[in-house]
């Protein structure tokens, strides 16, 4: 490490001990940044010296569009408010809490041109969430979407570092707008180190308990040189949209770094629900799309509506992709998704494939920079055909904010991911589950995913969520949660019907045993699935009712 830029050294001094951090390894060349880099400075300033001012950085489907030289302007005087009005120093953690705007963007530049941490927070959390996080994150300042202060306001009381609050999205004569207004376009960004404290990413909350994960300056190229440059290939001509939060990272690069590496526009849709993310699509001609499983598969029954001629690229990630919801999106619209797995911990998407690639049931092989491989329980690599634990190393990896669950993802140099997978006989990396969610049953293991994808085949499934059950015989029986398409309903005709129908479509033994219907399935606000709940419902709702 070379001498920190950060006058706050909070993030710094609460980084795990340096043997407790994975390798880290810089194989392509493109990786190898200087020990000075500021990552706003190469995505921002950079990209206007390269040419690209008045290209469209970043647009609204509300009409506001902002080319790069005026993104830049808007980032810089953010930056000084940041800096003069807000006393910000270099190191400072600043709470980010806004839909996807424009506006959003801008302030989360400003952060790291000033030297400060970004803390980017989902616009639905509620005050005990965002207490936790700035409690944990020692938050010392919030810019704040005016729309969503309530919240914060509640949650401030309890964060005692919290002192200072500047709201945006209003035209108050205190706000973030009206403060920028009067600032000069020009700002000289701190000159951080590369392995300063860029921002602190929280984990979505799947199991429970939100993680607060450190990434540098260099980590946040290293995302942006991986790859997008491997994999996605996108071109300065593209118009990038999609669903996932900036706040949660695979909405961050895909919808904000990614496309301003490669000197694209990004249209940020601030509530993407299909109803939105559709119409958005055709009347601004975007074309690479980034969004969860389950996004794919309401829109494809809609997309026969609109004019989606100009995709070309779709992109998916978050959460473990079905064969079914595969298909469904391709026969809609022709395109192959590109699927992949990255992780919070990790920054970004580390094993995938590109359309030409693309195989059901397949994850992909590691990005180029990354080395991946199945372990056994002992951390010994396993030959292919053969389950055991996913371990991933490369430019990026975890390094937790003061929490003991490091000595769990990190062992031996390794970032063990958490999920479950063997490698194909073509070299494939092939998920299976999350690690604590196989299902032991009667001595088989099982993997939650493939039931799903065997029941989302089902005419009259909408969604599912498939976890062991406790029984006293076998250990374990598969329980489904089934959300079901309207028209259809959830009676004991339904239960052996998607039964019979599951044993038609893979190995007997796996089909759920226990099935609940719900109206609706726990997800996170970025649309993963909340295995945890649905465990604990199937303890108290479903042990007790399964069938011989």
């Amino acid at each position: 490490m070379m001498t920190t830029a950060h006058v706050d050294t909070f993030a710094r001094d609460h980084l795990p001990p340096k043997e407790q951090w994975p390798e880290f390894v810089y194989s392509l060349p493109e990786l190898r940044y200087g020990e000075t880099l500021n990552c706003a400075t190469e995505l921002l300033d950079r990209a206007v010296e390269r040419g690209w001012s008045e290209r469209t950085a970043v647009l609204s489907p509300e009409g506001l569009r902002w080319t790069y030289a005026e993104l830049l302007t808007q980032a810089n005087r953010i930056a000084q408010v940041l800096r003069d009005d807000m006393a910000l120093v270099p190191g400072n953690r600043v709470l980010l809490r806004g839909p996807n705007t424009p506006m959003m963007a801008a302030c989360w530049f400003a952060v790291i041109k000033a030297g400060g941490i970004a803390v980017a927070t989902m616009p639905l959390l509620r005050a005990k969430e965002l207490t936790d996080i700035a409690r944990k994150a020692q938050v010392t300042h919030a810019l704040c979407d005016a729309r969503l202060a309530d919240e914060l306001g509640i949650a401030r009381a309890a964060c005692p570092t919290l002192t200072r609050v500047v709201l945006f999205a209003t035209t108050a004569d205190d706000g973030v707008e009206a403060r920028a207004a009067r600032k000069p376009a020009a700002f000289a960004d701190v000159r951080t180190a590369a392995d300063d404290t860029a921002m602190i990413a929280f984990t979505s909350g799947t199991t429970g308990t939100p993680k607060g994960t450190m990434h540098f300056h260099r980590d946040v190229l290293a995302a942006c040189d991986c790859w997008p440059r491997s994999v996605l290939r996108a071109t300065p001509d593209d118009v990038f949209t999609g669903s996932p939060p900036l706040a949660f990272t695979f909405g961050l690069g895909g919808l904000l770094l990614f496309p301003l590496r490669a000197g694209a526009a990004t249209l940020l849709v601030e509530r993407p629900s299909p109803d939105m993310l559709l119409p958005a699509i055709a009347a601004h001609r975007a074309t690479v799309l980034f969004t969860a499983p389950t996004s794919y598969r309401a829109m494809a029954a809609q997309v026969g509506a609109f004019d989606l001629s100009s995709l070309r690229k779709c992109v998916s990630a978050g959460e473990a992709l079905p064969a079914a919801t595969r298909k469904l999106w391709k026969d809609a619209t022709g395109i192959e998704i590109i699927d992949g797995i990255g992780a919070t911990e990790m920054l970004h998407i580390f094993i995938s494939h590109d359309e030409a690639h693309a195989k059901p049931g397949a994850t992909g092989t590691p990005v180029p920079g990354y080395t991946a491989c199945v372990m056994d329980d002992d951390g010994q690599p396993l030959p292919p055909g053969r389950v055991g634990r996913l371990a991933v190393k490369g430019p990026t990896g975890c390094r937790y904010l003061a929490d003991d669950r490091q000595l769990q993802y990190v062992r031996d140099g390794w970032n063990y991911t958490g999920d479950a997978y063997l490698v194909d006989d073509d070299g494939d990396f092939v998920y299976l589950a999350r690690t604590d969610d196989m299902i032991v049953s009667a001595g088989y293991n099982i993997g939650g995913p493939e039931v799903e994808s065997a029941l989302l085949a089902h005419p009259a499934v909408a969604e599912c969520g498939v976890v062991g059950a406790p029984d006293d015989e076998r250990g374990q029986v598969v329980a489904a949660f089934v959300v079901l398409k309207p028209g259809h309903v959830g009676d004991a005709g339904m239960v052996d019907a998607l039964q019979r129908f599951v044993k038609q479509q893979i190995a007997p033994y796996k089909y759920p045993r226990a099935v609940a219907f719900l109206p609706a399935l726990p997800r996170t606000e970025t649309g993963k699935l909340q295995r945890f709940r649905l465990r604990e419902m199937a303890k108290q709702r479903v042990a007790g009712s399964a069938a011989p």
